[in-house]
């Protein structure tokens, strides 16, 4: 059984971030309906992260999400953007994973942000990130922006979303990330009309 776990840094409640994830999470089970899917929150355990990042020891439900990272075929990232990065809260847990907890681990990455503009601080924030802990992020990372949750932007979410969660598959299955010369597909288009027509932002 395929096990991956989703880590959302949302920082409100109710949280797009968090939303994200679930449709990351309900992608999976789209493509594999035997895989077993935890969503974890980081939220409630923001002052366990702190705790960690000061004493360098992890509390016990801490440490309980970071077993589950260690022990699942593939994990998912998604955090909030904030000036222009990722959110602090998904740093520190980052900093207070061992340093050989993701090498070679099939990751999806997600993010959300109040405008498109924050839309490519997965590939020029989140990414480098994971390169530097040898992490194996799939092709396509997943934006939403307020766009995104509207009846018009709806299916182009759900589109990438599907088409990360199969490139997440065929990486686990050993067949790479399944992208090809032939792919057509404009992962940005629907996103950027939140820019590029103002009246269409819900």
């Amino acid at each position: 059984m395929t096990r991956v776990v989703i880590v959302s840094a949302g920082l409100g409640n109710p949280s797009t971030t968090r939303l994200l994830a679930d449709q990351l999470a309900a992608g999976v089970q789209r493509a594999d309906g035997t895989a077993s899917i935890e969503v974890v929150e980081l939220r409630p355990l923001a002052h366990d992260v702190v705790d960690a990042t000061l004493s360098g020891f992890a509390a016990p439900r801490l440490q309980h999400v970071i077993d589950q990272l260690a022990a699942a075929d593939a994990v998912g990232f998604v955090t909030p953007v904030f000036q222009a990065s990722y959110s602090g809260l998904f740093k520190s847990f980052v900093d207070v994973l061992e340093p050989d907890a993701l090498i070679g681990k099939p990751v999806l990455l997600g993010a959300t942000g109040g405008t498109a503009r924050h839309s490519l601080a997965v590939e020029y924030a989140m990414r480098p990130l994971m390169a530097y802990l040898q992490a194996v992020p799939v092709p396509t990372g997943v934006f939403a922006s307020p766009h995104d949750w509207s009846a018009d932007g709806e299916g182009a979410l759900t589109t990438r979303v599907d088409r990360a969660v199969g490139e997440l598959m065929s990486l686990l299955g050993g067949a790479g990330t399944g992208r090809t010369r032939d792919d057509d597909i404009d992962l940005f288009s629907d996103t950027m009309l939140s820019i590029s027509d103002p009246q269409r932002r819900p």
